[in-house]
């Protein structure tokens, strides 16, 4: 396929890959991305959930590293959308993260395993309304640049998140639909989302 021969031009390409909620960079995306556009680099860090702790984390580290494409998943897909000037593509991203969050208030597992060794975290008030203030200026300054520089991919059967309208209104023509889950598996992954990293 064209996709194949545009990724073998970019083998120096740099992903950064942002998990979802009660994940970490040690989620099986993050391996199927490294398998998927291997000889590419895939940075995926463990991203905390305070909300001002993640937001300086991943913006320190864009700046360190200038990934070529941003992978954000789920509330990574959040993450990913206030990463301005970057390229990036968000699968399923949860826009709103404070409503889910506020359902969920207490001690939570972590899903995979974190570098640091914890194996649950607490989501308090206080982090909800953190993320709560962080939305309301979430599609804030978007220009025609920013717009062309994101896509969305979206689960016809997400069965935790729907924002694929609000999105397709921030980012008209960038919302991708795909048959599957929130959690995309790896035949999806290959089929639809590498020919968006190609372009």
């Amino acid at each position: 396929m064209m996709y194949r021969m545009n990724l073998a031009r970019q083998e120096m390409m740099k992903v950064l890959f942002i998990h979802g909620l009660a994940s970490s960079g040690a989620y099986k995306t993050a391996s199927t991305l490294r398998t998927l556009l291997r000889p590419c680099e895939v940075i995926a860090p463990d991203v905390p959930i305070e909300p001002a702790a993640a937001l300086s984390l991943l913006r320190t580290l864009c700046e360190a590293e200038q990934p070529d494409l941003i992978v954000g998943l789920s509330l990574g897909g959040f993450w990913a959308q206030k990463l301005r000037g970057f390229r990036k593509i968000l699968i399923n991203p949860d826009l709103h993260p404070s409503i889910l969050l506020r359902s969920k208030i207490g001690e939570m597992k972590y899903l995979s395993p974190r570098q640091d060794g914890a194996v649950s975290f607490w989501i308090t008030e206080e982090i909800c309304k953190g993320y709560e203030i962080l939305e309301t200026s979430e599609f804030d300054d978007l220009t025609q640049e920013e717009i062309a520089l994101t896509d969305g991919l979206f689960a016809r059967d997400d069965e935790l998140v729907h924002c694929g309208p609000e999105f397709e209104r921030h980012y008209p023509g960038r919302a991708h639909p795909y048959p599957g889950t929130h959690l995309p598996t790896f035949p999806e992954i290959k089929r639809y989302l590498l020919p968006l990293v190609s372009q």
